[in-house]
């Protein structure tokens, strides 16, 4: 089939058919349970930090100021994925139409992009706060933190807008089949009805490489965190040790996935699907508990937060 006929039956492809994660039936009803129980503590941990923070003296701290960022991408990146992923596990025939998966596959990657990007902020807090400890409020107060995250909304939303090109410039003459259990731009690669070695070496340049040297920046940052240590005094090296620590410990759950799955070619028979669990649905479920638990200041916090809310409750309702 040529070019110019795949171009012309494109539309032939009105929607995709999801192959999801499992095919075994008692594996889907154990995913199932599992995913909704995951979504739930997402949303509530999440929720909870987003209030936290919002109502309360923290959210005049550039950290915690893109904690609460964090924690916005986090519920509304899972929301553009998981109940999609829950409603298939239990549907009969697991399909999104066309316009569908391209908002999903935007939608994704734009949300997606800004977290990574606060998580390079964060970064970038911690280096001023601990390196340059006199100049931190000059160089990172308020206005320049919205310029920070108006910045990586900007630059969030023109790599998915690039991506969202690639895939609409493809025909997709048929199979319509995903193997994948979301709208991705590698999975509906294989689907093209066309060469796409060059479109290939722009995903891996976009998405791959980006994600892959960002990782790279943000682990270099904080060795050079880390050895600047040396110089604070021992409660000083303890609380800023728990602290990156923390981010650390989201930043290698979010980004080595993602590097593994962005950065190899497209192929049949990968693990791309079971490899982007962990950035989809596991990290953002364990943000909440890695930020919160190794963090006193935030314990101390949410317990007054939930206490004046539990007071205004029951004293409304008096």
């Amino acid at each position: 089939m040529t070019y110019s006929k795949c171009i012309k039956m494109r539309t032939n492809v009105t929607e995709f058919v999801f192959l999801g994660l499992f095919m075994n039936k008692e594996m889907k009803i154990l995913s199932l349970i599992f995913f909704l129980l995951c979504y739930l503590a997402i949303l509530l941990g999440n929720f909870v930090i987003f209030m936290t923070i919002s109502y309360s003296y923290l959210i005049q701290q550039p950290m915690y100021y893109f904690l609460c960022h964090l924690a916005l991408m986090d519920l509304g990146y899972t929301s553009t994925i998981i109940p999609r992923l829950i409603r298939d596990l239990v549907a009969k025939r697991k399909n999104i139409s066309y316009n569908s998966c391209m908002t999903q596959l935007f939608s994704a990657h734009l949300l997606g992009g800004v977290e990574m990007f606060i998580l390079v902020l964060m970064a970038f807090d911690r280096y001023i706060a601990i390196c340059k400890p006199l100049h931190y409020l000059i160089i990172v107060n308020r206005k320049r933190c919205n310029l920070f995250i108006l910045l990586a909304w900007v630059v969030a939303f023109w790599h998915s807008i690039a991506q969202l090109l690639m895939i609409l410039s493809l025909p997709f003459c048929g199979p319509n089949q995903i193997d994948h259990y979301i709208c991705d731009v590698k999975p509906l690669l294989q689907l093209a009805c066309m060469d796409t070695s060059i479109v290939n070496s722009l995903v891996t340049a976009n998405t791959g490489m980006v994600a892959l040297v960002t990782f790279l920046v943000l682990v270099s940052s904080y060795i050079v965190i880390l050895y600047n240590l040396r110089t604070c005094s021992s409660e000083g090296r303890r609380k800023a040790l728990s602290t990156c620590g923390s981010h650390i410990m989201v930043v290698v759950l979010f980004f080595v996935p993602c590097v593994s799955t962005y950065v190899p070619p497209p192929r049949a028979g990968n693990n791309d699907k079971e490899f982007s669990i962990f950035y989809t649905v596991i990290a953002p479920m364990l943000n909440p508990l890695i930020y919160t638990l190794r963090n006193s200041e935030m314990k101390n916090i949410m317990q007054k937060v939930l206490f004046r809310k539990i007071s205004l409750l029951f004293n409304s309702n008096i």
